[in-house]
């Protein structure tokens, strides 16, 4: 809860006798008591609401896998990277194979693409200020 221990619960219990003195306590602990109730009947009722606007879909969610502090940014950039697509995976048989090899995907039309000529000795490849 919050990260407090029982050692850390009762420093607080002792630091808040000795600040409110033992004429106070009495009602600040009888407010605090009232504070939890009132969270925890509003807490209560917003899930009897969502109960009743979802139906019997609320108990079939699994609240679990919802929760953000579970996820991994590391895992799913891993599993994303490493599930490939089905089109990448199927293999290409046929009398579609040579044609399917050359065309490419990303170019409009689905055209070949052309083969890129070498640069001669010395020259400088084309460079694109904008893009980077």
């Amino acid at each position: 809860m919050f990260g407090l221990t029982f050692d850390k619960l009762l420093v607080i219990g002792v630091l808040a006798v000795f600040l409110l003195g033992p004429e106070r306590l009495p009602g600040y602990a009888s407010k605090l008591a009232q504070l939890v109730r009132s969270l925890r009947d509003m807490a209560n009722g917003a899930k009897a609401r969502m109960r009743d606007e979802m139906g019997p879909e609320f108990d079939e969610v699994e609240w679990q896998k919802l929760d953000p502090r579970q996820y991994d940014p590391r895992r799913i950039i891993r599993d994303a990277l490493l599930d490939a697509p089905e089109a990448a995976t199927k293999p290409v048989s046929g009398a579609m194979a040579p044609a399917a090899a050359a065309v490419s995907v990303g170019l409009p039309g689905g055209g070949p693409r052309p083969e890129p000529e070498p640069l001669a000795v010395g020259e400088v490849p084309p460079w694109d200020a904008e893009a980077t």
